[in-house]
């Protein structure tokens, strides 16, 4: 059998196993999970990939197994975040010198940054592949999404409008690239979740949790650990909405994925898909058997790693991507990291590296290089290579994937 890379701490009610060796766990991160760990419903354990560093609601990098209840803010609003990659039949020495073009054309076609009016004035994607999304939206969406705003319709208010954020990359550490592995093959991936929408339902059962809990909430070590129980109303109308949140995230990222594949045509010629895509949520819920039970899995920052489950796990701008099988290692809850994960913060990047180093760490890859993506600079993130290695036991690599063009939200 293989060895198992994690190391063990206890918490109040329930044991912490974090694949970190070789990596930091800083302490804010700890006494968060140690605060999860503390929560009566958490099952088994509390299993920490080795991605992880402090987050809102709960450890970025966690896996929480819950049997009666489920933490809204533990998942979050990031609903269905994740990444999807599709190898081609195009090879490196197909892509022109200059990337400067294919990047200018992927941002034109795939709508990114922040959207005007919070999507009230912005068509979105709906310009040039305008069937596409409608079809998605009407047949696919809509029906879920008329049912959760029925039974709660403060869900809708805002200025949002949701069906334009269909397609969308979003802002933050959003992106898509072209990459190529070692047997320099191109592929695309893209990075992007569920949207204004899926910010909308977490936002909303994160505050209903903490006020259905009433005078209790005071009881507990963080009021993020507000929850829903099982059975009740809330709770499964809860779960609904972010299934669908994720649904939502599913076909944001195909519809994006089909626009820059479109471009990456145009600029460079013709090409087949080599096998599926592949895609992975790394924020979200699922209901899964695991220690003979069944329970249901919060994955904050993390992927499925079942055995033979192919994943994507990407680094930063500079560090390139990994595309993975799991191993399905029972105590991980069959899970791995969802990338690289961050060493410091956004605004402690932003105090640490300047423009240049930012030009410097980024070298050979068509990306900005101005001061708005400090934040995501290759040196505020963890070395990928230590991250892969603590997690030996979770996954297996398949192919290296070396960044050379990068379109940020």
């Amino acid at each position: 059998m293989t060895e198992m890379n994690y190391i063990e701490f206890q918490g109040e009610q329930a044991k912490i196993k974090a694949w970190i060796k070789g990596v930091s766990l800083e302490d804010q991160a700890k006494e968060q999970l140690l605060r999860v760990a503390s929560m009566p419903f958490i099952f088994q354990h509390v299993a920490v990939m080795p991605d992880c560093h402090w987050g809102m609601g709960a450890t970025i990098g966690s896996v929480i197994a819950t049997k009666g209840a489920v933490i809204p803010a533990a998942v979050g609003v990031d609903l269905g975040c994740g990444m999807i990659a599709q190898k081609t039949s195009l090879k490196a020495s197909d892509l022109p010198e200059s990337l400067g073009g294919l990047r200018s054309a992927i941002e034109g076609m795939v709508p990114h940054g922040r959207t005007k009016d919070g999507g009230k004035g912005d068509k979105g994607a709906w310009g040039n592949l305008p069937n596409r999304v409608e079809d998605v939206w009407v047949n696919q969406l809509l029906p879920g999404w008329k049912n959760i705003i029925t039974k709660h319709p403060d869900v809708d208010k805002g200025s949002v409008n949701h069906v334009n954020h269909l397609g969308t990359l979003g802002t933050g550490n959003h992106f898509i690239e072209v990459c190529i592995d070692e047997e320099q093959s191109v592929w695309v991936m893209l990075h992007s979740g569920s949207r204004g929408v899926g910010n909308r339902i977490g936002t909303y059962f994160i505050n209903l949790a903490q006020k259905d809990m009433g005078n209790l909430l005071g009881t507990l070590p963080d009021k993020d650990l507000a929850y829903l129980k099982d059975g009740s109303q809330h709770f499964n109308e809860y779960v609904e909405a972010v299934l669908w949140a994720q649904q939502f995230a599913l076909f944001n990222r195909e519809i994006m994925l089909e626009r820059t594949l479109a471009e990456v045509k145009k600029a460079v010629k013709p090409f087949e898909r080599l096998d599926s895509a592949i895609q992975c949520h790394h924020n979200y819920i699922s209901r899964e058997y695991h220690f003979g039970e069944h329970v249901l899995v919060t994955r904050k920052g993390a992927v499925s790693a079942a055995e033979g489950q192919l994943g994507i796990i990407p680094g930063s701008m500079g560090t390139g991507s990994f595309i993975v099988r799991g191993k399905g290692n029972p105590e991980s809850f069959n899970s791995c990291s969802h990338g690289a994960g961050r060493k410091m913060s956004r605004n402690q990047a932003k105090k640490v590296f300047t423009v240049d180093d930012h030009i410097a760490a980024t070298q050979g890859v068509e990306c900005r290089k101005d001061a708005g993506v400090i934040d995501e600079t290759p040196g505020a993130y963890k070395p990928l290579e230590d991250v892969m290695n603590a997690q030996s036991d979770l996954i297996e690599p398949l192919y290296r994937l070396t960044t050379v063009l990068c379109v940020k939200g």
